[in-house]
């Protein structure tokens, strides 16, 4: 069942009217529990007619003091270390605790060389010619270094006299310096 916006609104606004009226009058309502537990020990001290507002009632101290009984409190200092009255010494030779050490890093030797800087070509594209063959062993890779240089090879071949291509792919040619170092592969990026 639906019932239209205001009435709905009008609903709710009972409600919330109800719920207030609820929590100010209510069991909940009224003064705060310490509040109302002050107001009844007042009450009955009031009943007693012991105290009033500017009395003080009598404290008896004799209460308060106890005898030790059957139980004595102990006499220790807690700020002192010491053994036990009734604790046996150890038995045996007392040994050092052994304290292991790590022994320092030894050098590995000269820091390894820097890697060699990122090859700064880009591959364009792949001709790929009709009467080769179709598994893409003789496709030649088409390069670009930025400037506006065509570079062209096959697989194997030295670029620019620094780089030679390894692999020459359908999204990707693979290069590496000439002595085998930093081989990365460079992904297609068209111009």
């Amino acid at each position: 069942m639906t019932m239209p916006a205001p009435r709905q609104l009008v609903l709710l606004g009972l409600l919330l009217v109800a719920g207030v009226v609820f929590v100010v009058f209510g069991p909940f309502g009224g003064s705060s529990p310490a509040a109302g537990g002050a107001t009844s020990a007042a009450n009955r001290a009031g009943a007693q007619g012991k105290a009033t507002d500017g009395d003080v009632p009598d404290v008896r101290l004799e209460q308060l003091q106890h005898d030790e009984g059957p139980f004595q409190s102990p006499i220790r200092n807690p700020f002192r270390f010491e053994r036990r009255a009734g604790a046996e010494a150890p038995r045996g030779p007392v040994r050092p605790s052994r304290v292991i050490v790590a022994p320092p890093p030894e050098p590995v030797g000269p820091p390894p060389d820097p890697p060699p800087p990122p090859i700064p070509l880009r591959y364009i594209g792949f001709l790929e010619p009709k009467d080769g063959p179709k598994d893409g062993r003789g496709r030649i890779a088409v390069l670009s270094d930025g400037r506006g240089t065509v570079i062209d090879g096959k697989e194997g071949d030295v670029i620019e006299g620094r780089y030679r291509l390894l692999r020459v792919g359908n999204d990707s040619a693979d290069l590496a310096y000439l002595d085998g170092r930093g081989r990365q592969t460079i992904r297609l990026s068209g111009q």
